[in-house]
């Protein structure tokens, strides 16, 4: 008995397999959420991240990123990458060279703000670093190992972190975050999904996984106006080195502060506020204005530019009792030369 043939064997472009093929889907249909999310704020924002070069006597000398926060070409990147130089070379993705000049350099926070020449750039918009919560996504562009224009994404790991500038400052409130980072991001933007920078990004711990960091956007924003401002970021001085010292539970009971240290006064420049307030040698520092100063970075903290030329009150342990001093901090750089 003869079988019939199927017909789509007579006909090939009648098979089942033409019949059921579908039709090609777009690309937007293809891309979820997260890929969208991403590819939306690369597109948005990459046109504004640049290759920094510092430049010596004509010659570079180093490379980091950066990102043009304004029409007018401000751009932030790191202070670490410029290393004192007052011009660098910047490079968009499109390949164009610009001028860069430096307005100002804080190596506490490691910020530095250029203005790049040239009208009509393409500009990032400083967010609120406050908004993060962790786990948000967060995407870093910059150009590690001199890799122009490469996108790493990941979560914001943990907020309100703290990491030590070269000048030995701490800067407070940095964003940890699991995006890769290697030599050459620094000064690259930090961007949440919101297509606004959340973070300049600084540093990575070498042999760990996933840990770098980004100074916030909202820090970032304050040494911005400062170094327009003043050309540097005013910060208070009362003349003092110490060191932290452990305290006795009964010193700190009796202080009424939550304290396990001190700092204990190890010199005074002569004619500093301290010097004039009477602080001495020996002495151990508890509060500021009542708040409490746990250790050296307490007091740096505390001492910020809306304190310079305002009376404050010092709490300090001296020959075993306690006492009140009021002093008025002066400009930090007043005292330094800086």
């Amino acid at each position: 008995m003869l079988e019939r043939t199927p017909a789509y064997l007579l006909h090939p472009d009648n098979s089942p397999s033409e019949r059921q093929r579908p039709s090609p889907v777009p690309d937007e249909v293809l891309l979820d959420a997260y890929s969208h999310a991403v590819t939306s704020v690369v597109d948005g924002i990459g046109p504004a991240v640049v290759r920094v070069e510092p430049q010596v006597s004509g010659r570079m000398a180093g490379m980091g990123s950066g990102v043009i926060i304004s029409p007018d070409g401000l751009l932030l990147t790191n202070s670490h990458v410029m290393q004192g130089a007052r011009d660098a070379k910047v490079t968009g993705p499109d390949g164009r060279p610009i001028h860069a000049q430096m307005i100002g350099d804080d190596p506490d926070t490691d910020l530095a703000l250029l203005r790049a020449s040239g009208d009509g750039l393409p500009f990032a918009t400083l967010g609120n670093s406050k908004l993060l919560k962790r786990g948000q996504i967060a995407i870093a562009i910059g150009n590690p190992l001199g890799f122009e224009s490469t996108v790493t994404a990941g979560v914001v790991s943990a907020l309100g972190r703290s990491l030590r500038a070269k000048s030995g400052r701490l800067i407070d409130d940095v964003i940890q975050t699991d995006a890769a980072l290697n030599p050459g991001n620094s000064g690259g933007p930090l961007v949440a999904t919101s297509g606004e920078v959340v973070g300049i990004n600084t540093a990575v711990i070498m042999g760990a996984q996933g840990i770098c960091f980004a100074v916030a956007s909202n820090t970032a924003s304050f040494v911005v106006t400062e170094l327009i401002r003043h050309g540097r970021v005013r910060r208070a001085s009362i003349g003092v080195a110490g060191q932290t010292v452990p305290l006795p539970r009964r010193v700190a009971y009796a202080a009424g502060l939550p304290l396990s240290a001190g700092v204990a006064i190890a010199a005074v420049e002569p004619g500093s506020p301290a010097a004039q307030a009477g602080l001495e040698q020996g002495d151990v520092l508890l509060a500021l204005d009542g708040e409490p100063v746990g250790g050296i970075d307490d007091l740096v903290r505390l001492l910020n530019g809306d304190r310079i030329g305002q009376v404050v009150t010092l709490t300090i342990l001296r020959r075993g009792e306690m006492q009140t001093l009021p002093v008025t901090p002066v400009e930090r750089r007043t005292l330094n030369g800086r």
